[in-house]
């Protein structure tokens, strides 16, 4: 059964205008899924105000303790908020597919990928703007959650707990500590009412019979496809934290395992795919073509296509359960109190994501630049996220 959603904008939003700037968002979502939340802030919330702020943080507390892809069930989730579930998948195919097709067509190209070595060196620039998109995204979202010392507190917590604990599980357990951390430090009583939830378990039920049914099918049968569906989709149920997190994963099983690709084919794939926008559980697409390898262009882009597919499917499941429960569950007293904490967590582990991507980088002379600039131009409001991406990978290229 379906929830009502509301949605933030007074005037209804037609469908292809909500998802042009679904698509207007993958173009410049470079720099992994914090990086992704500054590009939704910037054109989602501050140019259209689909939704507030405090929702996406809220959204991005809920991904963040969600196995999946984290920005993919956030974008996700507000296309669910925007229009129900039908809305929700066109919104996913509309950010992940233009990545996906790319990854997949690079599949049947590995024999030339490393000579691109001048592509690698262009796109040194990346990271140093999207530290630029997290910086403003992290002030805009830390005005909104910081309200009393005790959220001000979480908010640094949680940046420096997971600036020096860099472990999945560390995520979902510090945005669960400050949920509990808010509610005993409230002082408020009776939190707790009763509400009508009414879930979707159909959803839950799909998610269950595909993680069971693809076991046993890949156990019984010697079928490539059919094994790729099955480790696909439980890399996209098993990993919390995005595509960063997937990486070690996939690495072990796909070249060390089963050696499906050399060493140098994969993290020549995961060099490409971090130039590329949009999500990085694209990444799936370029290795399930890679290890579909050997019988025919069909069966290699096969491989490719129910790789991108079944990474992607347990979260987009999990969020259609959720996102109708989650909205009623925040009507519980208790959990609004909560969500305080929670989203200040979130607001730290944004802010803290900037100084990681800024080491990666390197803190160099050109990069501190290029991040400045960004930070300067978004502030500014009057350079769209696109074109400064363009400019940065041209940048990259000229300098």
């Amino acid at each position: 059964m379906q929830t009502e959603i509301r949605s933030v904008p007074s005037q209804p939003v037609g469908w292809k205008t909500f998802l042009r700037d679904v698509f207007i968002c993958s173009l410049g979502a470079y720099g992994g899924p914090e990086a992704h939340y500054g590009v939704f802030t910037d054109q989602l919330i501050t140019k259209k105000k689909y939704i507030t702020e405090e929702e996406l943080v809220e959204l991005i507390a809920l991904t963040g303790i969600l196995p999946g892809p984290s920005s993919t069930q956030t974008i996700v989730a507000i296309g669910y908020k925007m229009g129900g579930p039908l809305l929700a998948f066109f919104t996913m195919l509309v950010w992940a597919l233009p990545v996906l097709t790319i990854m997949t067509l690079l599949s049947f190209l590995s024999q030339f990928l490393d000579r691109m070595n001048l592509s690698q060196d262009g796109l040194r620039y990346i990271g140093p703007m999207a530290v630029g998109f997290i910086i403003v995204a992290a002030w805009r979202i830390g005005r909104k959650v910081v309200k009393d010392h005790i959220t001000a507190g979480l908010l640094i917590a949680g940046a420096f707990i997971t600036y020096f604990i860099r472990e999945p599980w560390v995520f979902p357990l510090v945005l669960i500590g400050g949920g509990v951390v808010s509610v005993m430090t409230s002082g408020e009583k009776d939190l707790w009412n009763r509400v009508d939830l009414k879930p979707p378990w159909a959803y839950l039920a799909a998610f269950g019979i595909f993680a069971l049914g693809s076991l046993v099918l890949s156990f019984f049968t010697d079928h490539r496809i059919l094994d790729l569906f099955e480790k696909f989709y439980r890399y996209g149920y098993l990993v919390i934290g995005g595509g960063q997190v997937v990486i070690p994963l996939m690495y072990s099983e796909l070249v060390e395992v089963y050696q499906y690709m050399s060493n140098q084919e994969f993290l020549t794939g995961f060099g490409l795919v971090q130039g590329l926008p949009g999500p990085m559980f694209s990444f799936s697409a370029y290795a399930g073509g890679m290890a579909a390898r050997g019988e025919s262009v069909f069966f290699q882009a096969l491989g490719a296509v129910v790789s991108g597919v079944a990474i992607f499917l347990p979260g987009l499941l999990l969020i259609y359960f959720i996102i109708p429960v989650w909205e009623n569950i925040k009507n519980i007293r208790g959990i609004k109190v909560s969500l305080k904490g929670v989203t200040a967590v979130a607001g730290g582990l944004i802010a803290v994501a900037a100084v990681v991507l800024m080491q990666r980088s390197g803190f160099v002379l050109d990069n501190l630049v290029v991040t400045a600039l960004t930070t300067v131009l978004l502030f500014s409001k009057k350079v769209p996220a696109p074109l400064i991406v363009v400019l940065v990978l041209a940048a990259g290229f000229i300098v």
